[in-house]
């Protein structure tokens, strides 16, 4: 096989040439489209599911979201095991897959089993997926800077307007917010004064909930003209909840205000974001959606910043605090130029040590072929040109030149010895 393959080879060199300057060229086209990230992804294939129930301890979410998830996501096709972890007020279910598993596939599937158990869970625990990216998803973290503007405001043009368009971008799985204060009401209710009255605090809940809200009617025409009649209920300010009638006392509407003391306030916190020393900070971790191109993605996202930044409130602007690019750049950089200084080396120690220029041609053409080549691999198997498999193809370039010296010096030698009459040794 392997003589044919060679006697076709030398009977047919246009061919072959063609046939290397097409792979080269494939090779070349590889190169510019390979996926580029500074380290490899070599997380498990997994779906993580998220439940939060607020105020519970560890155990008794253990008991009753933890087990009821896990022992019911374990029988899912493809699923290698199920790890579980409970802490207060919060679940987490780690599925993981098959590695050949499609991760959107595993989703649905996921999804599908959460829709057939949620019935399971106590009130107010309602199991949600994480995103769709992975460990080494953390591509780009910012912060606002807004000098002179309040925590809860920044917190709010993150949440409300930088969130939702930078999740926009194509390749983007998540936009995570840190930081800041997230504003929300909050009723301070005096013991003294529920006693008082004779009040419970669900009452007081639910007087605040019963106001809360918006009803609709319905449309009816008069001269030609359709009106729709809705009731606006939804509370707008401090004050509003505040004159919330609760009960009445002797024909006398006791008022929220009367039990409890309203007010704008930010959500407890369990610490903060501090950068530099400098004080808080306000920004958002972009996650990297699983499979894309990071470099890709990073640039689409600054691109999408510039845009978002005409909308900022005056004086406020995005500060990149870690961007990966500058790590790919640097990582890929340096390999690169390790390839073509090998290459250079190479061929040069080929030229000295066999003294015969076209023999040395042979090989100097198979090094950046070989390279062309492994790009393509790269590709069809979706691995991205990171350190691991950039070195993998600089540490071959030496095994390439080895296997091609002898093969070339052992052909040269056995022409050269026909060309005299001598007769080739094996």
């Amino acid at each position: 096989m392997i003589a044919r393959l060679i006697s076709f080879s030398l009977h047919n060199r246009v061919i072959i040439l063609l046939i290397a300057a097409g792979m080269f060229g494939w090779g070349v086209y590889s190169v510019q489209t390979s996926k580029v990230d500074a380290i490899p992804d070599l997380s498990e294939n997994q779906v993580i599911v998220f439940t939060e129930w607020m105020g519970r301890s560890p155990q008794l979410v253990e008991d009753q979201v933890t087990y009821p998830l896990v022992t019911n996501l374990q029988g899912l096709p493809e699923v290698k095991y199920v790890r579980g972890s409970s802490m207060f007020g919060m679940s987490f279910i780690y599925i993981i897959f098959e590695d050949d598993t499609d991760v959107y596939w595993a989703r649905s599937r996921v999804l599908e089993r959460l829709n057939s158990i949620g019935n399971m869970l106590p009130d107010g625990a309602t199991p949600t997926l994480g995103p769709d990216g992975t460990g080494v998803g953390h591509i780009l973290w910012y912060t606002l800077d807004a000098p002179g503007m309040d925590l809860g405001e920044q917190r709010a043009i993150q949440d409300w307007y930088v969130k939702f368009a930078l999740q926009n971008v194509d390749g983007v799985s998540e936009v995570a917010s840190f930081g800041g204060f997230q504003k929300q009401y909050e009723v301070t209710v005096d013991p003294n004064k529920l006693t008082y009255y004779n009040i419970t605090i669900p009452q007081v809940i639910q007087a605040v909930r019963a106001n809360n809200n918006e009803a609709g009617g319905r449309k009816f025409e008069r001269s030609d003209i359709g009106y729709i009649i809705k009731t606006t209920g939804y509370l707008e300010s401090a004050e509003e909840i505040g004159n919330i009638a609760i009960t009445t006392s002797n024909t006398i509407p006791v008022r929220v205000q009367d039990v409890a003391t309203v007010q704008m306030t930010g959500e407890s916190r369990l610490g903060i974001f501090d950068v530099n020393g400098e004080g808080e900070a306000v920004g958002g971790i972009v996650v990297m959606r699983y499979g894309e191109n990071a470099e890709e993605v990073i640039e689409n996202v600054k691109v999408k910043m510039e845009e978002v930044s005409k909308g900022l409130p005056e004086g406020v602007k995005f500060n990149i605090v870690y961007d990966r690019s500058g790590l790919i750049n640097e990582s890929v950089d340096s390999i690169k130029h390790t390839l073509i200084e090998e290459m250079i080396v190479a061929s040069v120690i080929v030229l000295l040590f066999l003294f015969h220029w076209r023999s040395a041609l042979i090989i100097m053409i198979q090094l950046p072929l070989a390279v062309a080549i492994g790009f393509i691999l790269l590709n069809a198997f979706d691995i991205s040109s990171n350190i691991m498999s950039l070195t993998g193809i600089a540490l071959s370039i030496g095994v390439i030149v080895d296997d091609a010296i002898v093969m070339v010096e052992n052909a040269y030698r056995h022409l050269a010895g026909a060309e005299q009459g001598k007769p080739s040794e094996d």
